[in-house]
């Protein structure tokens, strides 16, 4: 079937002329897709660097566990109220509003923007006094006082959260994608700042228990601890708004409140945010249930018997965040470049242009993402002791997070794609199919999170976790792809297969050259004799590069396109 017979019948009439013919595109959207890389790479390094440092001072203990579930709170909410409204909906309207009103969308940024900080402050100020029942739904009784502390202090932050997604849409929408990929560094700098003074005033003296933790007991936990994690992480957020002043006025844009919301499409953005905010808040629930159940399989009171560390929280965060960190840097660079383009293509229903970005996109990602997965997958144990075996952050723990790594080194892939398709969807604002098709996945996500909680033991249930997320990752990619297909036409997805088959079979021999060098590492450090940090920097360092340089060598002998694209991308770049 051809693509253009595969059209909606609202698109038959003829489109307006195209706009950059396909190869052109291609190469502007691996430059914006490198530059913007660059911006992301630095922000997605430094806000793993934070989480490294606040591991490194507060463990992955008690206080750890119970600092890494009140830091979901406020993303949480942010995600219900803003979040999924404004990827599916706000930043499409943005785009349109830029590219057909005369004043290039400005009153319509100024209008939304006003709108949403009402909204925001009041949904903070709700969800703030609401902290102690949030507490109570997501941790265990010996973790509630912590956490509502902690939220106390952190819930506010859902205001600049949701300014800072609003205000970045505005500069996306014309095309300046720098400041918001660049900005969140500062925020980053703030708490690792945080942390490094958390720990010289309160960890270097604090004495460990039996198990060879500390703060793993309320008792030991302060009233100035709490205000400086909570109140700093806060600080962050705020700070982080404020510096995108400068870039906005490079745009042109000064932010002027007004009050006329009745110019906006609200019932547009109402129709459309019910069934986002449907599926943004089943997503939230298999959240909670995430949390729920990493708090209680490491429950101090009911692991003390055990002998080994079990795994919680915090160890599922961090696994969770180095999948964010591979996404970030490249899947999210790679839809902030095309989300614009797939808009307006949308718009005009020139659906084979909108098909051909997504397939482009998907190949770019799937070729720069794969190594990543193979790292994870084969150097799991070096990368978890490296990274994480820091402070008070043991070596049972550091190995615990390596071994959830390797499970995200699985399914890192099939999240970025279902991610690239869904934002497929909302270029075309179309939130309904989202909500449909994820509810299911998220039935299957949860249940997945019940039966690792009921039938592994329970070091092993965050492992279990991020398996169910990964199953039900893929069967959002499979569903949407469907969907799509039938919605756009053909999505060149046997292109996208071929090019997925060689850069698989290359990281595979990658990973095993590099798996296989672990092997005939020294014992000492093998074994997780982790007192040699030198070493543990070295041995990830050193075969990391191996993997990489044995995935390119590859990756040129089976002439994967995506290597060819980025060799001419960066030889251009250089003459510059």
């Amino acid at each position: 079937m051809s693509e253009s017979s595969a059209r909606p019948s609202n698109g038959s009439a003829a489109p307006p002329p195209p706009g950059p013919g396909p190869s052109r595109q291609g190469k502007s959207v691996v430059s914006s897709s490198l530059l913007m890389g660059a911006g992301s790479l630095v922000s997605r390094v430094t806000g793993f660097g934070r989480t490294v440092v606040i591991s490194a001072a507060i463990g992955a203990g008690l206080l750890g566990n119970s600092y890494t579930t009140a830091q979901y709170f406020p993303q949480m909410i942010y995600e219900l109220v803003l979040g999924g409204v404004f990827a599916s909906i706000i930043l499409p309207l943005f785009v349109k509003a830029h590219k057909n009103d005369p004043d290039g969308g400005d009153a319509f940024a100024h209008r939304l923007l006003t709108l949403a900080a009402l909204v925001l402050g009041a949904a903070a100020l709700v969800v703030t006094l609401a902290a102690p029942l949030i507490a109570v739904g997501m941790s265990e009784p010996v973790q509630v006082d912590l956490v509502t502390k902690l939220s106390y202090l952190m819930l506010p932050a859902l205001v600049f959260y949701g300014l800072f997604a609003i205000l970045s849409g505005v500069l996306n929408s014309r095309e300046r994608f720098g400041a918001p990929m660049w900005v969140p560094i500062i925020n980053n700098l703030v708490v690792i700042t945080v942390g490094t003074v958390f720990y010289f005033v309160f960890t270097r003296d604090a004495v460990p228990d039996a198990n060879g933790e500390v703060f793993n007991s309320a008792s030991d936990v302060t009233t100035g601890m709490l205000l400086l994690l909570g109140g700093g992480t806060t600080a962050g957020v705020v700070i982080q708004v404020l510096c995108l002043t400068p870039a906005l006025r490079r745009a042109g844009f000064r932010w002027r409140p007004r009050f006329d919301f009745s110019a906006l499409p609200l019932r547009t953005i109402r129709n459309l945010a019910a069934w986002t905010l449907l599926f943004v808040a089943a997503n939230q629930i298999a959240v909670m249930a995430a949390i729920k159940i990493a708090n209680a399989a490491s429950d101090p009171e009911r692991t003390a018997d055990l002998g080994v560390f079990v795994p919680g929280a915090t160890v599922y965060n961090n696994s969770y965040l180095m999948m964010m960190m591979a996404h970030g840097i490249v899947a999210v660079s790679v839809i902030t470049a095309l989300m614009p383009r797939m808009t307006r293509a949308a718009d005009d229903k020139r659906w084979p242009e909108l098909a051909e970005h997504l397939s482009g996109g998907i190949r770019m990602a799937s070729f720069l993402l794969v190594p990543i997965g193979a790292a994870f997958v084969a150097l799991h144990e070096p990368i978890g002791l490296a990274i994480f075996q820091w402070g008070v952050y043991t070596p049972q723990q550091a190995l615990a997070t390596g071994q959830a790594l390797a499970v995200v080194g699985v399914i890192l892939l099939p999240f970025s794609i279902s991610q690239l398709q869904i934002y497929a969807f909302y270029a075309q604002t179309d939130t309904r199919a989202v909500a449909i098709f994820n509810l299911p996945v998220i039935a299957i996500r949860i249940g997945g999170y019940l039966l690792a909680f009921a039938l592994l033991p329970a070091q092993w249930v965050i492992v279990g976790l991020l398996a169910s997320n990964g199953v039900s990752y893929l069967v959002s990619l499979l569903l949407s792809m469907s969907l799509l297909r039938k919605r756009v036409g053909l999505l060149g997805m046997r292109k996208v297969a071929m090019g997925l088959i060689r850069t698989v079979l290359a990281a595979t021999i990658a990973g095993l050259s590099a798996w296989g060098l672990w092997m005939l590492w020294p014992a000492d450090l093998a074994d997780g004799g982790t007192s040699d940090k030198l070493g543990q920097l070295l041995a990830s360092f050193a075969l990391g590069t191996v993997l990489l340089g044995v995935y390119i060598a590859v990756c040129l002998v089976l002439r994967v396109t995506e290597m060819t694209s980025l060799q001419t991308t960066v030889r251009a770049k250089l003459r510059r």
